[in-house]
């Protein structure tokens, strides 16, 4: 297992690598920070989100909590989000939620893990709201399943906040994703979640549920 030493000895390392193959690396990014792209995920350090999408530091900016919720009185994550769209102007906001994913575990069987559990009522919310679907599931679906509804759910509670109500009412370009990540293959999944505005939510979300039924069952 590393030490903190071995952590300094490895940054060092990399630094230099990174300067050797591409130099002017880290000047360059000490001049400007412009990403294109937001990533709202897991706290789960198995989902690093630049390694994920192959961007470099400076490229995506990133939110992480536990089971990527995003609800209106957290306003950590709101500020966040606001800084990248109306200082940013980031143009793609992905949610992305993985599978095997200990919050949806949890809140799908009821766990009680401590002061987390205050956290994950939100989760518990989405299961709830879908418990229809969840019960006509296979069960060993089930947790995928909630994963994905989980996701869709944090996007609409997104593209309802305040700031994305008047960034579009502003027509400025910025589309919401949801995505999930399979930490057993490495691979994203689009979860047909994808609003560029106010108008849309409705029927994408509508389509986006249908998609998760007809993936699980």
């Amino acid at each position: 297992m590393a030490s903190i030493n071995d952590l300094f000895a490895h940054n060092r390392a990399w630094a230099a690598q990174m300067e050797r193959e591409r130099p002017g690396f880290f000047s360059s990014l000490v001049k400007q920070q412009k990403p294109k792209y937001m990533w709202i995920g897991c706290s789960d350090s198995r989902v690093p989100a630049n390694q994920i999408t192959g961007l470099d530091p400076g490229e995506v900016f990133v939110h992480r909590n536990v089971a990527n919720v995003v609800v209106h009185s957290d306003l950590n994550a709101l500020s966040t989000v606001q800084f990248a769209v109306e200082m940013l102007k980031v143009e793609h906001i992905m949610i992305v939620g993985h599978y095997g994913c200990g919050g949806v575990m949890a809140a799908l069987h009821g766990e009680r893990i401590g002061l987390a559990d205050n956290w994950i009522r939100h989760i518990q919310d989405v299961r709830d709201r879908h418990r229809g679907i969840l019960e006509n599931i296979a069960p060993e679906k089930r947790p995928d399943a909630l994963v994905d509804l989980n996701v869709i759910e944090q996007v609409v509670n997104l593209c309802v906040s305040t700031v994305m109500v008047d960034a579009w009412a502003k027509n400025q370009k910025v589309s919401i994703h949801g995505w999930a990540f399979g930490v057993h293959d490495g691979l994203l999944q689009d979860l047909g979640m994808t609003v560029n505005s106010t108008d849309s939510i409705e029927p994408v979300y509508r389509a986006a549920v249908e998609g998760v039924i007809a993936a699980r069952s």
